[in-house]
């Protein structure tokens, strides 16, 4: 035997040191950031689509160009928040529980969005029961959830930005507050116009 040669550690401490660096059982497993914006694009994706859709064919409904869709509870007309409300309950307990991962991750955030859009999408009504479907409250509020799930989304992409072409980067949060400025006014001109019409409209179409 070499006098060199190196001793051979005890199983117990080479067992110890496995234990140690090897990771829990049950564990989940670790979101990389750039998963998370693309989950945040996907939920932005059904969010917008959602409120657009929702938009439409609450309209055309109140028109009468299409069948009346809306589900009535002994002659109770449930509105599609509480169709959000039960989906967001759904969607949290299985994201608590279950801790979704790849496939399964992308739908559940296509899911949130959709839930998310059925729900703000009658915000105003969070505020004022009873009111009309045409509140300003309700645009307003799906307007902040888009711009969050965005800021989300797209973040990283504007570090970079920012980072390499700072002058840019100024000028386009510039224009994006023009925009929201822009978009602000025109909003409050086309609802003093279209306001009263849309809510006439839903009061000859109420049951």
């Amino acid at each position: 035997m070499s006098d060199h040669a190196r001793p051979t550690p005890p199983v117990s401490a080479t067992v110890s040191a496995a234990a140690v660096s090897a990771p829990p059982p049950h564990a989940a497993p670790r979101i990389p950031r750039e998963t998370a914006h693309r989950l945040a694009r996907r939920a932005l994706f059904a969010f917008l689509l959602t409120f657009i859709l929702s938009r439409v064919f609450v309209f055309l409904i109140m028109s009468r160009r299409m069948p009346n869709l809306y589900f009535f509870l002994r002659g109770t007309h449930v509105h599609h928040l509480n169709y959000g409300i039960f989906l967001l309950a759904a969607v949290g307990g299985y994201s608590v529980f279950r801790r979704p991962v790849g496939r399964a991750a992308e739908l559940t955030a296509l899911a949130y969005g959709v839930a998310m859009g059925l729900t703000f999408d009658e915000f105003g009504m969070w505020l004022h029961l009873g009111g009309s479907y045409w509140q300003r409250a309700s645009v307003d509020a799906v307007i902040v959830v888009a711009a969050v799930l965005g800021l989300v989304a797209f973040m990283r992409s504007i570090e970079r930005v920012e980072a390499r072409h700072f002058r840019a980067f100024l000028a386009l949060g510039l224009a994006l507050v023009l925009f929201a400025v822009v978009l602000y006014v025109a909003g409050l001109r086309l609802g003093g116009e279209m306001g009263p019409k849309l809510r006439d409209l839903e009061a000859a179409s109420s049951p």
